[in-house]
């Protein structure tokens, strides 16, 4: 079926729900039919953002900051209950097993879509990418193309857990009477991947929901502002809880409700904040990273007598995305760098995010910059050097051949990926699948280099951070 078509069928589905994001009329006329507008149109539509997320919602009028503009009705969600709630051998089958509520979730979604077109749901799983890029579907080539160790112990953990989620599921799956390819461990990771990059939160079920045309919503870095609906009465502020999020199931409407989380010109995407999340974070559960992320975060390895000074939470300890060190890595070095038998008498101004001396600050930037520089060159790459494999990685390349000859003569890391994927013996005249394939095959191996790149990008900041107060301080 077309793509085009697809969508149309799914939106068709969608309104037949109450799905509207003009939430003071009713989709439904008189005779409890649907009416043949779509459930977008009043304040948002489907638009593509080819820089900025690809598919997304866009507003088609001015929103005001606040503003109700998407309600999904709790009907309409998709969980592990629906999915059971009609399906009795699932439901059975389910309760035999000590599962986590995603693995619940999980072997339900594979069961529904192995039902194909009979499935209730089908129009909107149509929906559904056919792959993800979370850290848990990266291979060991991928994996140590992160280059930091924590990026390759975090995508090491991702995958050892959902391969044991998934060894501990088959049996459920074979009283199931899955096909071979639903209970394959691509299929899982498939929906194991759709549960950590489109569920939202709901408060009976903590495996999430799945939210249709609320998950259309592309990702904005969270700001922590606080988001109250513009229809609340002015009196009743004060006393009602304050959004962090701006998408929320409210018990009031018994329906998932979305909120504009800024104000926002007609024909501007309109964003959804999941939380606050580093890049890595956002690799991991949702595959991808965002190219200015104000949230994002480095870490340096630190002296370990340091942590018996630090009165904050070691995750506390790092380097802003702008290359600043935070405010608790700044306090704590500064008392490090003083001699032990005189901290305790300067602890209360370092713990208040006063430079100590001259002399002290100097010899905290010196050591922050050092073991920046140390950590950079220890890596197998260098920041120019990941910019010229991006660079290369972002042509429009005509043939196979063309690629495999850009990558042989670029670094042993290139050579590599080649010969991983069995890349090394192509030759002039093989055909435009293989092409396709190997742009696909370098998606997560550039996510790799564009992640540490942005991380030691931000080491690089620090650098320059530091050197810039020495030479103020000097």
């Amino acid at each position: 079926m077309d793509e085009s078509l697809k969508l149309e069928n799914f939106m068709l589905w969608a309104t037949s729900l109450g799905i509207s994001d003009s939430p003071v009329q009713n989709p439904f006329n008189n005779n409890n039919n649907p009416q043949t507008s779509s459930c977008l149109g009043q304040s948002l539509s489907i638009s593509h953002f080819p820089n900025a997320g690809g598919r997304g919602l866009c507003a088609v009028g001015d929103l005001q900051k606040g503003e109700l503009i998407l309600k999904v009705p709790k009907s309409a969600l998709m969980t592990s209950q629906t999915l059971m709630l009609n399906d009795h051998k699932l439901s059975i089958s389910v309760s035999k097993f000590p599962f986590s509520s995603t693995q619940i979730l999980t072997v339900a979604l594979l069961n529904e879509v192995s039902k194909g077109k009979r499935s209730w749901w089908y129009p909107y799983l149509t929906q559904f990418p056919s792959n993800y890029d979370i850290l848990a579907s990266f291979d060991q080539f991928e994996i140590q193309a992160l280059q930091l160790d924590d990026a390759i112990w975090a995508a090491q953990r991702a995958l050892e857990k959902t391969k044991s989620e998934w060894e501990s599921a088959t049996a459920v799956m074979e009283e199931l009477m899955f096909k071979p390819h639903y209970m394959s461990f691509k299929a899982w990771i498939w929906a194991s991947a759709s549960i950590s990059s489109r569920t939202m939160h709901i408060p009976w079920d903590s495996a999430g929901c799945f939210c249709p045309v609320g998950d259309l919503f592309n990702y904005a870095a969270s700001d922590d502002e606080q988001v109250f609906s513009k229809d609340l009465p002015e009196a009743d502020v004060a006393t009602k809880s304050p959004r962090l999020t701006d998408g929320v199931f409210e018990e009031e409407f018994d329906a998932y409700c979305f909120y504009a989380r800024r104000s926002y010109k007609k024909g501007e995407q309109v964003l959804l904040s999941y939380g606050t999340y580093t890049n890595l974070e956002l690799l991991e559960h949702y595959g991808f990273i965002l190219d200015n992320n104000p949230n994002d975060k480095a870490y340096i390895p630190l002296p370990s007598d340091i942590y018996s000074l630090c009165s904050w939470p070691i995750d506390s300890l790092y380097i802003h995305q702008n290359g600043k060190p935070s405010f608790a890595l700044l306090a704590v070095m500064r008392l490090w760098a003083v001699p032990t038998h005189l901290q305790k008498s300067v602890r209360h101004v370092a713990y208040s995010g006063s430079i100590i001396s001259n002399e002290n600050e100097i010899v905290v930037m010196k050591w922050l910059a050092n073991e920046c520089n140390r950590v950079l060159k220890s890596l197998l790459t260098s920041v120019e050097e990941d910019e010229l494999l991006l660079s290369v990685m972002d042509k429009d390349f005509g043939s196979v051949m063309e690629v495999k000859n850009e990558l042989l003569g670029l670094t042993g890391e290139s050579r590599m990926f080649l010969k991983v994927n069995g890349l090394l013996k192509v030759e002039v005249g093989d055909d435009v699948a293989l092409h396709r394939k190997i742009i696909r095959l370098m998606g997560k191996w550039k996510l790799a280099v564009w992640w540490r790149l942005k991380y030691k990008m931000m080491l690089h900041d620090c650098v320059s951070y530091c050197s810039r107060v020495i030479n103020d301080l000097s």
